[in-house]
């Protein structure tokens, strides 16, 4: 007889287009809510809503999310450091993006 081994995956599906509680996004992205506070005051992520409890954030705030998840704790980069290193990805992003515009030379 051969045993066959079971592997258990937890995880959290996560619609692009249904927006999540500042708890939501902690939970999904695995960040504090201190950390993502402190984002959002950086301008890292740009929730709906005036007050944290009002906040609503989309799929791209996630992406982001984990960013800068992925920059403080690997990285480990001060908010300040991810908002600037966020805004110099996305600066890259769109001039690639240009650039495939134009086309080769």
């Amino acid at each position: 007889m051969s045993t066959t081994d079971i592997q258990s995956f937890h995880g959290l599906i996560v619609e692009e287009d249904i927006p999540l509680t500042l708890e939501d996004l902690c939970q999904a992205c695995c960040a504090s809510r201190e950390h993502v506070v402190a984002w959002v005051v950086e301008g890292v992520l740009e929730p709906l809503g005036e007050t944290p409890q009002d906040w609503r954030f989309t799929g791209a705030s996630l992406h982001r999310a984990r960013l800068a998840v992925w920059l403080t704790r690997d990285l480990e980069i001060n908010p300040p450091g991810v908002a600037l290193a966020l805004d110099l990805l996305d600066e890259i992003a769109a001039l690639q993006a240009h650039q495939q515009r134009l086309g080769p030379r």
